[in-house]
């Protein structure tokens, strides 16, 4: 029987190159006892996919990486297990769709600045239907020559110092994890070790994290076990994944190797089920 949950992967949906459909098979590839696909303020590719892991004998989780603001800069939220038939999440999400593209029509206007020669129309045509995301201008800025990899682009034009201060209207941190509670789900702060200090994720934890993603391939041993013991001290939930976005000629490197055991996704299941039993979610 399966053992281990990759409980972060990306699909094209939103920046991912994986279709759900896809997704599904990688994981019995990897023999996954369960999945969860999370894109970015979206849970579409939840939707594809589900009957297909149903098929398939896997657990696909409900799940998605919400964006919000904490303390001035972005901050991403994994939402899990939550109820996925409720207007109230799904008008969020809506919401959530339309600052994603007021924010990337701002990071081409500041890259235009640069003479940098890309425009939104381009954005929306490469992200095919999926929700916008700095990947997608990646893309471009590789195929127009600009530079020669991911990493060059975030690095030259795309980080959140060379890009400064671009207009967003997410949700606070607080106000994205009372909504995932509210629909009977998981808040996780995603990839801690990576973006945040020691007292700014005990002030996540004051804000009402469940818990945090201890397994992510930016944190190393150290780091993994930081967050183990943290999360262990506190009560709180650990997940991990992959935060796997590439395609099939990429060899699915982490996929299935920077994973979680399904103890803690059984854990993960047995909060939430009480949640939705003690709350009134709402439509």
């Amino acid at each position: 029987m399966p053992q281990k949950a990759d409980l972060h992967i990306h699909t094209i949906c939103s920046d991912g190159r994986l279709s759900p459909e896809e997704v599904i098979k990688l994981a019995e590839m990897k023999n996954l006892g369960a999945v969860s696909i999370t894109d970015h303020d979206t849970f579409e590719g939840y939707k594809i996919a589900k009957p297909i892991a149903d098929k398939a004998g896997i657990e696909l989780i409900p799940g998605v990486e919400v964006t919000t603001l904490f303390n001035g800069k972005e901050a991403h939220i994994l939402a899990y297990y939550f109820e996925t038939e409720t207007n109230y999440f799904d008008d969020f999400l809506k919401s959530q769709k339309s600052s994603r593209q007021t924010r990337i029509k701002g990071i081409v206007k500041t890259l235009n600045s640069k003479r940098i020669d890309i425009s939104y129309d381009e954005v929306w045509a490469e992200a095919d239907g999926g929700n916008l995301g700095r990947p997608h201008i990646a893309k471009i800025l590789i195929e127009k020559g600009y530079v020669s990899n991911f990493n060059e682009a975030f690095q030259l034009y795309l980080s959140n110092e060379k890009l400064g201060d671009i207009k967003n209207s997410y949700p606070d941190s607080q106000k994205a994890i009372q909504m995932i509670k509210n629909v009977g789900g998981a808040a996780i702060l995603a990839h801690p070790g990576k973006l945040y200090s020691e007292q700014e994720i005990e002030e996540f934890i004051e804000l009402g994290v469940d818990g945090l993603e201890c397994i992510h391939p930016s944190h190393n041993y150290r780091k993994q076990e930081f967050y183990t013991k943290l999360c262990d001290q506190r009560s709180l939930l650990k997940t991990g994944g992959s935060d796997y976005h590439g395609g099939i000629e990429t060899g699915h490197s982490n996929v299935g190797i920077v994973a979680i055991a399904n103890k803690n996704v059984e854990s993960m299941k047995r909060m939430t089920d009480q949640r939705k039993q003690t709350i009134l979610v709402k439509e």
